[in-house]
């Protein structure tokens, strides 16, 4: 991206070196262009620099989108468009935040009716709901200034790692028979502050795979705060119980395995095991 923050640093110049804008949006387009066609596995940042110099920068990021790669951005208090951009995005699409914060020296911390300008920043860091949070301090990058700020406000950044990114759970698991075919629907819920960048594939199988059927909810799903239910028909005569419940998130075709974030004990292939409880359903 070009600009003024978009990596490109030109302002407060409000012009580009291009002969007229539709060269300039050309250009960046076949820039973005040669990229996606070989970062075909793994997914690409886009950052949401404003179209401020007239380079196409809204374009690139409608492409970015509908190529299922990523947004991301820096110093969010400077402009009200990224903001607009990275909150309104669809669910699927991941979200990387880069802020500066103190290096815990007095006058970096710069303290506001008791908190303190990185606590605040941090919390605004919540608002995107973002995937990652890109850690560092304003040109004086070291491991141990980080810690000296941490040290002393540790607050927000331990809030911040607890829910930042997805964190996925079977909520319920309600099992029944139809014609003689015992049936699975299962809640999930997403406890973290992102929705999936991707789609989640879920698979149910027992430990020697004579069962094992997998289906995938819509990209995004389980969004945070809400329930998403998905049903699974198993094969005449199979016994629930004992079943394990596996996740993958499914990006760019590329397959990873994802861990439930749940308090049962997981398998050693990051399964749970599926069984009966004491309460009224409750996994």
């Amino acid at each position: 991206m070009y600009g003024f923050w978009g990596e490109g640093h030109t302002w407060p110049l409000v012009s580009n070196p291009f002969p007229d804008n539709v060269t300039a949006e050309n250009t960046f387009v076949s820039m973005l262009q040669y990229q996606t066609e070989r970062w075909k596995k793994t997914p690409m940042l886009t950052d949401t620099q404003p179209n401020f110099s007239k380079v196409g920068n809204s374009e690139l990021v409608d492409r970015t989108i509908r190529s299922f790669n990523w947004l991301r951005t820096d110093t969010i208090f400077i402009e009200n468009e990224q903001i607009e951009a990275l909150s309104n995005r669809p669910p699927w699409t991941g979200v990387s935040i880069e802020v500066g914060i103190s290096d815990g020296s007095p006058q970096s911390l710069r303290i506001d009716d008791g908190v303190t300008y990185s606590d605040n920043a941090l919390h605004q860091v919540q608002d995107f709901a973002p995937c990652y949070f890109s850690l560092w301090d304003w040109h004086r990058i070291q491991a141990d200034r980080l810690l000296n700020y941490y040290r002393q406000f540790p607050d927000a950044l331990e809030e911040l790692a607890r829910r930042i990114g997805y964190r996925i759970r079977p909520s319920w698991v309600w099992s029944y028979e139809e014609g003689g075919y015992p049936e699975l629907i299962i809640g999930f819920v997403n406890d973290g502050l992102a929705a999936l960048p991707g789609a989640l594939r879920i698979s149910v199988f027992s430990e020697d795979r004579k069962v094992n059927v997998a289906g995938y909810l819509d990209a995004g799903y389980p969004l945070p705060g809400k329930i998403r239910q998905a049903k699974f028909a198993l094969p005449r005569g199979t016994q629930w119980k004992g079943l394990r419940l596996s996740a993958e998130i499914e990006v760019k075709g590329q397959r990873y395995p994802v861990r439930w974030a749940c308090r049962q004990k997981l398998n050693e292939d990051a399964s749970l095991t599926l069984r009966g409880t004491n309460g009224l359903g409750d996994l």
